[in-house]
């Protein structure tokens, strides 16, 4: 089961595609599909069978997101989670071979898409395994090589430099 955490910015988005598919996407592609309807032959119409599958699929993501939106949890930012690691946290590991990895935490709805490459899920076990750590502390992560070792060099609740969206 998934976790229902979410940062303020991920709920935002989620909410933003809702309303992007209901009130502009939606009713163009209806437009398109009734359009092509009118055409006549349904049969051999790519037009309309691109199109009405393509409202099915907002009609799918809508209905997820009307379902899914009341149960997250929104987890705004504490200034008792400075200097630890918890939910939220932009975080830079470091192994022995000097291996860097740079990430934030997040709810597992918002690990999706071009623009969230840096981020991991709460519930992976890189995430579970930083939980409460601080900087300088060595964290043991089980992986299916193996467990890893890593150190953490820094933890930031803002959006640290080093994070660029491209």
């Amino acid at each position: 089961m998934k976790t229902n955490l979410i940062t303020r910015e991920g709920y935002n988005k989620l909410q933003q595609e809702h309303d992007y598919l209901w009130h502009e996407r939606r009713p163009e592609v209806t437009k398109i599909v009734t359009w092509a309807a009118s055409l006549g032959d349904r049969s051999e119409n790519a037009d309309y069978q691109y199109n009405k599958r393509l409202l099915r699929q907002i009609d799918r993501r809508v209905r997820y997101l009307r379902k899914r939106l009341p149960d997250l949890k929104v987890v705004d930012y504490a200034s008792a989670q400075d200097g630890k690691v918890f939910f939220g946290a932009w975080v830079e590991i470091e192994n022995e071979q000097g291996e860097l990895k740079r990430f934030r935490i997040v709810g597992p709805d918002e690990i999706y898409g071009d623009d969230v490459k840096q981020y991991i899920s709460i519930d992976s076990p890189m995430a579970r395994a930083l939980l409460k750590k601080e900087v300088d502390d060595e964290v043991l992560v089980r992986t299916p090589e193996g467990t890893k070792e890593w150190f953490v060099n820094k933890i930031n609740y803002q959006i640290p430099d080093w994070y660029k969206i491209k």
